[in-house]
This record gives structure tokens, sequence and C-alpha cells, in this order.
């Protein structure tokens, strides 16, 4: 926690880049070196978490693609559709004819090859934790001439996230709740090790039942009631079943004697906040300390 906690104060403006005239030379988060071309002005994002950083370094006049998930802020819902997150409409891309495309790690394969070899400008915000969000912001100052919005947005974020840590760093751990987060209930999914609910729970004061685990993984309401929650919190608005995960921690039987029910600690918190790699994560941050430790934050 300390060693992430340090990253986050450093400077994240350490993208390698070069800047010559025919434009800035970057190496993306998934480590490919592109150039793009200077003051891009015609700039599609096919990612939710990528729009959200576009419209927070002040650049929603020049966006003209976005995908179908894009949602936020609601000014997105205004610019034109070029299909969905996974699978893009390439030729809806083309035809818009962007001089910057903002891409995501699920396109690596495919939808930037596609992309590239008709000649267009690919880079890719690949961010796996707190600290990498920050440097695709950064990264995307560099490259749209937005350093100093960029850097605003991030120091932003480095107090915000201060504000927490510095109230949850010296928490002894018998003083962290013991945290169950579902993603899903059927099958019951949770989030481990490695994922942005981790790393949320872990600054905010919490130990995440599932840090053992990988990822996004299933696990069996046996190990969940044998851990014992003292909290419980339900990621909601996700597709039409949007608060079945809440229901299903207010409501199954089996969760009955588990500290978090026995407590009335069970909560729910907008996916959208948690589970994109956008600004908004330091809202997710200060949603888990409030949960956590009303007494420290004012929850």
């Amino acid at each position: 926690m300390l060693a992430l906690f340090s990253s986050l104060l450093i400077s994240c403006d350490s993208t390698p880049s070069a800047t010559t005239p025919s434009g800035i030379t970057v190496t993306d988060q998934l480590g490919r070196t592109v150039t793009v071309a200077p003051d891009p002005q015609r700039i599609i994002s096919i990612a939710p978490s990528n729009t959200e950083i576009l419209f927070a370094l002040g650049l929603a006049d020049r966006i003209v693609g976005v995908t179908s998930y894009c949602n936020f802020p609601p000014e997105a819902l205004d610019k034109p559709r070029i299909g969905d997150f996974a699978t893009p409409n390439i030729e809806e891309i083309v035809a818009a004819a962007p001089d910057l495309i903002l891409a995501a790690s699920i396109h690596e394969s495919t939808v930037v090859p596609q992309l590239e070899s008709r000649g267009l400008t690919v880079v890719a915000l690949s961010p796996d934790n707190l600290a990498e969000v920050l440097e695709a912001i950064t990264l995307t100052g560099k490259i749209t001439g937005k350093d100093a919005e960029a850097a605003a947005v991030v120091s932003g974020m480095e107090d915000r996230i201060k504000a927490v840590t510095d109230k949850t760093g010296s928490l002894s751990e018998a003083k962290k709740p013991r945290v169950f987060y579902v993603v899903w209930h059927d099958p019951l999914m949770t989030a481990g090790a490695n994922t942005f609910t981790d790393e949320l729970i872990c600054q905010a004061g919490g130990t995440n039942i599932a840090h053992e685990l990988e990822g996004y993984p299933d696990i069996g309401l046996e190990t969940v009631i044998a851990a014992d929650p003292q909290v419980m919190v339900a990621g909601v608005g996700m597709g039409e079943g949007q608060d079945l995960p809440l229901l299903f921690l207010t409501e199954e039987d089996r969760l009955k004697d588990t500290s978090a029910r026995r407590d009335n600690r069970i909560y729910a918190i907008n996916m959208d906040i948690i589970g994109r790699a956008s600004p908004r994560l330091v809202e997710a941050l200060d949603e888990f300390a409030r949960i956590l430790h009303p007494s420290l934050f004012g929850g």
C-alpha cells in the first residue's frame, strides 16, 4: 500500500515522448510507439473511460464519435455513436475521418490492427491501477495539447486520494473491516487482486475477503459465509438486472448470520464509477471510505 501510494505522488508526466515537425511520438499503455499529428481536432473514443477523460480535459468540441456505452458526462449522449465497446463499427469510424482514436486493451488484437491498416492513428489507454489512470490522463493531455488541463485533473485526484489515505494509512489490521464485494449474483462473482475494486477497498481502509483470488472470479457462498464479512457492497446499475446483486445481499437467507447482515452494513455502489479507468475512480474511493469508516469520513 505504501509503495502504491508513493507512486501516486510522483509526477505522472513520465510517458516517453518526442516532438517532431510531424507530431508527437509517445509510447501508449500497451507499449506501442505511436506518432500523433499535432493538435488533433477530430477524436474518437472507443471506450467509456476514455470518453470521460476527454471530457474532463475540456475536449468535448473535438469528439466526433463515442461508443453506445459512453453515458458520462450526459453530454456524451449527444455525440455520434460508432458501435459498442467491444466491437466498434470500423466503417463508421473510417467515415468520421478522425485524426486520433483512443482505444483500450480489449481492442489490441483485432480492432487496433484493423484501424491502423486503414491509416488511422490509434493510442491505447490501458491502466490497471490508480497510478496508471493518472498516467493515462497525462498521456491524453500530452497528445491533445492539454498538458495543463491534464495536470490539474491529476493534481485534484491526487489530493482526494491523499485525503483518504492520510486517515486510513495508519489503521491497524483489526480496525479494517472485512469486505465482500459482489459484481454479480448468479453465478456469484466478486473482485479479487489486480482489480480497481480491490485497490479501492484497501486504500479506503478495508480488507477484501477475495484478495487471494485474481481478477473477477466466481466465489462459493460457503467461502463468503466462512469469511464472515463485516461489510457487503453490491455493484449496481449494470444492464437490465441492475439491482439484483444488492437484492441478493439483502435477501439471501444463507447470509443472514453474517456480521454485515446482523449489523445492517449492506451498501450499493454504481459500477460505472468503480469499473471505469476514469477520473471518477476517486469518487468510488470516497464512497468506500464513507462506507467502511463513517466515523472518519462522515458516512
